[in-house]
């Protein structure tokens, strides 16, 4: 191997790129060396494994604390300075969104939305290191979060930009600047890699999943272990912000399961939106970010208006993958298939289910082998914590995903880790998907530490919360025949621990993809839960319905 120079004009900006893809190349060469040809990493063909319950780590501090408002509220752009700066994928690798928020947002009894028009939503590009610019413009908005009661405070957003580029060339470093630069509001540099062109031998390196993040010491800790696994695309499982938890003069809500998501109105603190944009600025500008709705997101506010924050902060590839919505959609990265799904409005042969069903049914597995579905509620988890919470989300769609071959599912929702054996319809079965759980990032509602299995623990079915109705029973078959939980870790279990964390997904080809799941308290290479999934196509047929 050759000695590779630095010249004297590299800038500071640009060894900011080279460094973290020296350090994850070094990183690449050390897990080969670990690995060697996966002798000693388990794989989902041993399986199914004998269920495991990891002892709770005495260290682990169970009460968490959000960061101080001095610690959230940085990075704050002056005037119509680009600030919250994102990079999110398209439905194909040759086109990205980058997004931003210029201008200050107001909260109080008399605001005046910013008008949208004052700046120019511009974004300038090129392939790393090359001297030829392109430029491409979008457009902008603003959205109100208004609460008629008096005495709450109303507010109103920064201008949001969304920008899409497109033309771009696969599995390439790009470097970008966004903002408007008639009035020299640009944005310094960052940058991103395209996702590979899809194909069965083409893969991201690295994919980061995480859900529940919130704004905490503990998601410090996350992202900062998460960002030292240079992941190439990151999933955020749902429950964001956490803006919902606090009131509308900023403090906390002494009681946010007395707002329940049915309520009218829900009080929330939309600054916090803005101080959690901030804070993961310096990740989701250059690692390209997907986000799906959790409950924290709904926040219900006048004329039952929902989602309003997240789906005005974040651009989605709806349209490109034919979604009629920002809850629900899908994407390629290389030669892994994406559907990203929402829990949180109708799944009974709705929109959403006609578009899953259609969305799925124009897979290629020639093209995308891999095929990985995430939402925020799990079906499967033997925490007390939403135990069988979205049961008839299951009922009715279950069988759409098994019949496809879905490989892999991640949720989030519950504050814990647990990864499954394949599992459908609560019966161990070789072609049913690896379910496993990350709403472990740090959020400060703490972890999940008591188990639905345990003496004492089983949640009562009639306060059983489903979105859907009402469809979690008794089982009817099986250990838990009569009963409503397991009297032991049910056997579609495979491992559960209840600590913060994130996990790393590294699809090495059409068949094996490694999985590792990272323990906060630990150093971020360090894996607490690693694993080999691999599809058997020859074994489980797709048997489209």
């Amino acid at each position: 191997m050759g000695l590779v120079s630095v010249s004297d004009s590299v800038s500071v900006s640009e060894l900011f790129v080279l460094i973290p893809l020296c350090l994850s190349f070094l990183l690449s060469l050390r897990l080969r060396c670990v690995d060697g040809d996966g002798i000693g990493i388990p794989t989902t063909l041993e399986g199914p494994f004998k269920p495991v319950t990891a002892p709770l780590d005495k260290n682990l501090r169970l009460n968490v604390s959000d960061l101080p408002y001095v610690l959230q509220n940085n990075a704050q752009g002056e005037g119509f300075q680009p600030e919250q700066i994102s990079v999110s994928l398209s439905a194909r690798y040759d086109s990205v969104w980058i997004s931003w928020i210029t201008g200050e947002f107001q909260i109080g009894d008399n605001i005046s939305p910013l008008d949208p028009q004052l700046v120019q939503s511009i974004v300038y590009f090129r392939v790393f290191r090359s001297s030829l610019t392109y430029q491409t413009e979008g457009y902008s908005l603003v959205y109100n979060q208004l609460y008629p009661p008096d005495g709450l405070q109303n507010y109103t957003s920064g201008i949001i930009h969304h920008v899409l580029i497109t033309g771009l060339q696969p599995n390439t470093l790009y470097e970008y600047e966004c903002g408007d630069p008639s009035i020299s509001a640009m944005s310094s540099s960052h940058y991103f890699r395209t996702m590979p062109v899809s194909g069965s031998s083409d893969y991201p390196n690295r994919i980061a999943v995480v859900g529940d993040l919130g704004l905490t010491y503990n998601t410090t800790t996350t992202v900062a272990h998460l960002m030292s696994n240079h992941p190439d695309l990151l999933l955020l499982i749902g429950d964001l912000s956490y803006a919902d938890l606090y009131l509308t003069n900023g403090t906390k809500s002494s009681c946010y399961s007395c707002q329940s998501i049915e309520s009218p109105i829900q009080e929330t603190y939309q600054p916090r939106w803005d101080y959690w944009g901030r804070y993961m600025q310096p990740l989701v500008s250059n690692v390209p970010t997907m986000v799906i709705e959790g409950e924290h997101e709904i926040e219900r506010q006048a004329e039952n208006q929902t989602f309003a924050a997240y789906s005005s902060r974040f651009a989605f590839p709806s349209e490109e993958s034919g979604s009629s919505s920002s809850l629900y959609y899908s994407f390629n990265a290389g030669g892994i298939h994406f559907v990203m799904l929402s829990a949180y409005i109708d799944y009974d042969k709705s929109y959403q289910y006609k578009w899953l069903e259609s969305d799925l049914g124009d897979v290629d597995r020639e093209v995308t082998p891999w095929l990985i579905a995430a939402w925020h509620p799990p079906w499967y988890s033997t925490y007390s914590a939403h135990y069988r919470e979205v049961e008839c989300m299951r009922v009715e769609m279950e069988d759409l995903l098994y019949h496809y071959g879905v490989d892999i599912v991640f949720n989030g929702h519950v504050h814990a880790y647990e990864r499954s054996n394949r599992v459908y319809n609560y019966s161990l079965d070789p072609c049913g998907p690896v379910y496993i759980l990350v709403g472990d990032g740090g959020n400060v509602e703490g972890l999940d530490i008591v188990h639905a299995d345990e003496p004492g623990n089983c949640p009562e079915p009639s306060t059983t919360p489903d979105m859907g109705g009402s469809c979690a029973f008794n089982f009817t078959s099986g250990p838990a025949s009569g009963k409503f939980c397991w009297d032991r870790q049910p056997d579609y279990s495979a491992y559960r621990e209840s600590s913060f964390g994130h996990g790393i997904l590294e699809v090495k080809n059409e068949t094996h993809a490694l999985w590792s799941w990272h323990r906060n308290q630990e150093f971020y290479e360090i894996a607490g839960d690693i694993i080999y999934i691999v599809r058997e196509p020859n074994r489980c047929p797709l048997q489209p319905k």
